[in-house]
């Protein structure tokens, strides 16, 4: 077997063993899981975050999800960077420490657990929102522990009146991508809709965005036409979205924000 694979963008090809067998890419930070099988912790951890149990390459079920460092390929890796720097291939960056999975399934508990503080609860969340736009690792593991389960749970739980926890759980909630079931369960709640529809006309600049952002990608995820219906329809989240384009040069994000929101609808 051919060691090369064909070229992408530089001037010389990429070894095999050193792509990442699920995105084909150059391994940055390659890691080995419990089947022997190497691949690049942000791809694996995307996929363990799929819901995927079983190994990419062999399907043989894993018995845990533990990722282990490997220091020979990332040496080697780094040593072919170095030495084909002249044909345009960069350096790859030295990994940030990702956070420990205790860490971030406590970080969880606390911000999701009912006999907490108010305070307690936010303080995680916040902590958890800082290590996920630390590293796309720190993402992709704190995605793999049913983050958007928790944060849908707080973010509409009625029995709540804590809003700035709400709405930091809709800063964090935007940061993932949505599955259908997700997008349904709000999609198919008129007074979740409402709830959106009205953080729309929040005076924090922050929390609208957030709630088109999540609305846009909601409808986008949506395959049921009268689901689709359901939120179009409402004539609160056209005039958010509106109200927000007009002031792309204060804000550029709304700008972006506002412009997906009016295509999903």
């Amino acid at each position: 077997m051919s060691v090369n694979l064909e070229p992408l963008d530089l001037g010389v090809p990429i070894p095999y063993h050193f792509r990442c067998p699920i995105s084909f890419d150059l391994m940055h930070e390659p890691v080995t899981i419990p089947t022997g099988q190497t691949y690049d912790r942000t791809s694996i951890q995307s996929w363990f975050a799929a819901g995927n149990t079983t190994c990419p390459i062999t399907r043989a079920p894993l018995p845990d999800f533990t990722l282990i460092p490997n220091h020979t390929l990332r040496r080697l890796i780094r040593d072919w960077c170095v030495s084909n720097r002249a044909f345009g291939v960069e350096q790859i960056p030295s990994p940030t420490r990702p956070v420990h999975p205790s860490l971030a399934r406590t970080l969880l508990d606390q911000a999701s657990s009912e006999t907490c503080t108010s305070q307690s609860c936010l303080s995680a969340l916040r902590r958890l929102r800082r290590l996920a736009s630390d590293s796309k690792n720190n993402h992709s593991l704190i995605g793999s522990y049913n983050v958007r389960r928790i944060l849908l749970h707080i973010l509409f739980d009625t029995n709540s009146d804590c809003f700035e926890l709400k709405h930091d759980s809709l800063a964090l909630l935007v940061c993932f991508s949505l599955v259908e079931p997700e997008c349904v369960s709000i999609a198919s709640e008129p007074e979740r809709i409402k709830y959106l529809s009205h953080l729309m006309f929040h005076s924090l600049i922050e929390v609208r965005l957030n709630s088109a952002a999540l609305i846009e990608s909601v409808v986008s995820g949506t395959r049921s036409p009268e689901l689709h219906a359901q939120i179009s329809n409402v004539d609160e989240i056209y005039g958010g979205v509106v109200d927000m384009l007009k002031s792309p040069v204060l804000f550029p994000r709304a700008l972006k924000i506002g412009i997906k929101a009016l295509f999903a609808l």
